[in-house]
């Protein structure tokens, strides 16, 4: 049993509440207590006590886009690859990347990303692989991985035509593979989707064979309109949107991630609304990539289920909360814009998202919750209260601010020493991974 406590509880729950001097008790993998310190720590004499250091107790973070498979890109520039547009960053930078990746430089590549979660605060990631070097097996690496190290994961591997038949098949056969193993998996650690790629790598028969071949159990994880390129393929193909596209062949649900949804419009938005299908902004991703700005406000005022991913940019969420609060300030011209959605899009969709996937109540500190609670190290400089509880983080916090991480009650960092993992060894092998595959290129 843990006891985390002295510093201020934010528990994220509908009324926001702050309790100064709080303290969470975590029992196996759940909460079962949120209060005053004083009266917690006489309730729970047993409990191992994590101190907060008079810092900031908060659910942890949720990324409900990533790519684990980017990680060995950082620093990388391939000679004559210099991209001007979308499809060039895709055919000159990443699926060069991804043909060259072996299991071996996955599972590093999954660990260098979830120590950075953990020492970032980031506790749930909902992940989007692609490996075509290296397919067979690929999730059941990353899966591992996530075990080992602890860190609540929901994967898909990404289908596509782009490779031909065989590779998509395999492709096709590693989410189903991965998905049966899910179903025998009883920690609630690892949930499965069936990723797919942009719709100008996928055919009507490849949506078709995996919509028949889901029988409406499981959700999609798609990239949607994330380049102009895409938009125009499929008018051009299909004489229809991606989104209408992707409604008529059954892919739109509750349970699918539409990432990015750069180019879209007013129909659109209604066909994702009337499916109640989520979708992740990416901020620092589609700003790097010149690709255009999701229509985030307008999508966020409809109701459209609107989460915050980082699409591999970053694992700190808290920076892409900064990002996409300035990016919807300036690409609006209103300097009020953003204060309130970018925090519900963090803070409550990205929990509603993934409670759409695992059992139990997920970033909130409430009884019966999943046991995944960060602290954070903040004094702050002006008074703190729960209606400017979001202005402090945007301001005065980063990821690395996390000192201390608990998912499903097992304590993972404690004032940022990493608990299981021996990150130094972690590194090295991660260069001489990125050495051989930057080689490879």
């Amino acid at each position: 049993m843990l006891l985390v406590g002295n510093g201020t509880i934010i528990t994220r729950d509908q009324n926001n509440t702050i309790i100064p001097n709080g303290a969470v008790c975590i029992r196996g993998e759940f909460i079962c207590e949120v209060g005053p310190l004083k009266i917690l720590k006489t309730k729970y004499k047993d409990a191992t006590f994590i101190d907060a250091h008079g810092g900031l107790i908060m659910p942890g973070l949720i990324n409900t886009h990533n790519h684990i498979y980017s990680a060995f890109a950082r620093g990388l520039s391939i000679p004559g690859n210099h991209p001007t547009d979308f499809l060039q960053i895709l055919n000159g930078t990443w699926w060069r990347l991804d043909r060259k990746l072996t299991l071996k430089q996955v599972d590093l590549s999954a660990k260098a990303v979830y120590t950075e979660c953990i020492k970032n605060g980031v506790t749930t990631v909902f992940d989007h692989h692609a490996s075509f070097g290296a397919i067979e097996g690929s999730l059941s690496v990353i899966g591992e991985a996530a075990k080992k190290y602890g860190v609540r994961s929901c994967l898909c591997y990404e289908i596509s035509d782009r490779d031909g038949q065989e590779k998509k098949l395999q492709s096709i056969r590693e989410n189903f593979e991965f998905i049966k193993a899910c179903k025998t998996d009883t920690t609630g650690m690892l949930k499965a989707m069936i990723g797919m790629h942009a719709s100008l790598t996928l055919s009507d028969e490849t949506l078709g064979y995996c919509v028949e071949q889901n029988q409406g159990e499981n959700g999609f994880h798609i990239h949607v309109a994330e380049g102009i390129q895409d938009a125009q393929h499929c008018q051009e193909t299909y004489h229809m949107s991606i989104v209408k596209r992707l409604y008529q062949k059954g892919i739109l649900g509750r349970k699918t991630i539409a990432a990015h949804c750069v180019h879209i419009d007013e129909t659109d938005i209604e066909l994702l609304k009337e499916t109640d299908t989520c979708v992740v902004h990416n901020p620092e991703s589609n700003m790097g990539n010149g690709v255009g700005t999701t229509a985030v406000l307008p999508m966020y005022e409809r109701g459209i289920m609107l989460g915050l991913g980082t699409d591999g940019y970053t694992n700190d969420m808290l920076e892409s909360m900064k990002v996409a609060n300035l990016l919807h300030k300036h690409n609006s011209g209103n300097p009020s814009a953003a204060w309130a959605e970018i925090p519900d899009m963090i803070f409550k969709n990205n929990a509603e998202i993934a409670g759409r996937f695992f059992e139990d109540p997920i970033g909130i500190l409430k009884k019966g919750a999943y046991g995944d609670v960060i602290v954070l190290e903040y004094d702050p400089l002006t008074p703190m209260k729960k209606e400017n509880i979001n202005s402090h983080l945007l301001f005065g916090m980063n990821g690395r601010n996390t000192i201390t991480t608990i998912i499903n009650g097992n304590l993972l960092m404690k004032d940022r020493e990493l608990q299981h993992i021996d990150e130094a060894e972690l590194m090295s092998q991660c260069r001489e991974g990125a050495i051989k595959l930057w080689q490879e290129l």
